[in-house]
């Protein structure tokens, strides 16, 4: 037994949350910047080389683009964490040099799973749904503390498990 697992491994499942348009904007920002340095600049007298503006155009449209798609990562991110997603988005704007970003990933909410009986946001460290009271993890009859599913003594007291049943089914 066990809950549903919201949390999915690897970079491209991390990629995956930030929405289409937001990666749209990223690319119009980034083409904007383009057009900005290789395009108005290069125009104006006194303007650096060519190189130079395209070296400052590439460097700024990165910057602009990576931090569009944080914004719309981390406002994904936070309602899927059970925190507000308009105040961290907020945050990471208006905190300048990416001070609200970072402080974001410092203070973010660990992931929350699903009860599977009733799909109450349990956080992982729970063994009951506090819904439905569904049993979400093995525990110990003696001490209530968590235990492996494969435990046959608990890790905290040391009762047996196996002989009072399969820990983690519901009765």
């Amino acid at each position: 037994m066990s809950t549903k697992n919201e949390t999915q491994t690897g970079l491209a499942a991390e990629i995956r949350i930030v929405p289409t348009w937001a990666w749209v904007l990223a690319g119009i920002l980034f083409i904007a910047m383009q057009i900005l340095f290789n395009g108005v600049l290069a125009r104006l007298s006194g303007a650096p080389p060519a190189v130079f503006l395209a070296l400052l155009g590439l460097v700024g449209g990165a910057l602009v683009a990576c931090a569009t798609l944080l914004i719309a990562y981390i406002n994904r991110d936070s309602k899927r964490r059970g925190m507000s997603p308009l105040l961290w988005t907020i945050v990471a704007i208006i905190i300048p040099n990416a001070l609200g970003i970072v402080l974001y990933f410092l203070v973010r909410q660990p992931l929350r799973n699903t009860c599977p009986q009733c799909g109450n946001a349990v956080e992982r460290e729970f063994s009951y749904c506090p819904r439905c009271s569904y049993r979400l993890s093995p525990t110990c009859p003696q001490c209530h503390r968590l235990v492996g599913v494969n435990d046959a003594y608990c890790p905290h007291c040391g009762s047996a498990l196996r002989s009072q049943g399969v820990p983690g089914t519901t009765t």
